[in-house]
């Protein structure tokens, strides 16, 4: 079954593809079949945010949509920067831009106390309109020295310290079996089926 996502980001696709290999979902990206909205995220949720971007697509095709809204909320931080992680310190700022202001913030704060959740929610709109939202959580620390070079975004200060790992240097199935998309995602597939 075709399920348009509603995204650009292609390391976001190329990983959902990933991890619906094996289920009866093939997933494309809304740029695939050649539409590109301006989609205005304004909701102070990941849930809200992702409902948006769902529904703005399913509008134009009438297709099963699935849009996803995750980040990064620091405990220390009360949840930043949360649905802003991916324009925190500014639309076209880079990660390292983002690591730096992020350790800037913490640095009063020690190691122990550095907790974070990637988070990530799916939100899903059936031909007949219908919708629903899942949600995933990682749980880990954040550490100051960026490792690994798998995954994009937070990924390399990301730590697991059941892996003794970030998520950067898993390798896509340790990443995906523990990840919030990967959770998020076998919940949607569970929910669709």
């Amino acid at each position: 079954m075709r399920i348009v996502i509603a995204t650009g980001n292609k390391d976001k696709v190329r990983e959902i593809n990933e991890i619906l290999a094996g289920t009866d979902f093939e997933a494309v990206s809304m740029k695939e079949i050649g539409i590109n909205p301006d989609i205005v995220e304004d909701a102070d949720t990941f849930e809200g945010n992702a409902l948006i971007k769902a529904k703005t697509v399913h509008e134009l095709t009438g297709d099963y949509v699935m849009a996803d809204d995750s980040g990064l909320c620091i405990d220390a931080l009360d949840g930043a920067p949360g649905v802003y992680s991916a324009r925190f310190c500014g639309e076209d700022s880079t990660y390292e831009e983002k690591f730096a202001k992020i350790f800037e913030m913490l640095k009063d704060v020690p190691h122990e106390k550095r907790t974070a959740q990637f988070v990530c929610a799916i939100a899903v709109v059936r031909p007949d309109g219908t919708s629903f939202t899942v949600r995933g959580e990682c749980h880990g620390i954040l550490q100051e020295t960026p490792m690994g070079e798998n995954g994009f975004g937070y990924d390399p200060i990301f730590y697991v310290p059941e892996f003794d790992m970030t998520t950067a240097q898993m390798n896509p199935e340790q990443k995906h079996q523990i990840s919030h998309r990967g959770k998020a995602l076998r919940a949607m597939v569970e929910k669709l089926s």
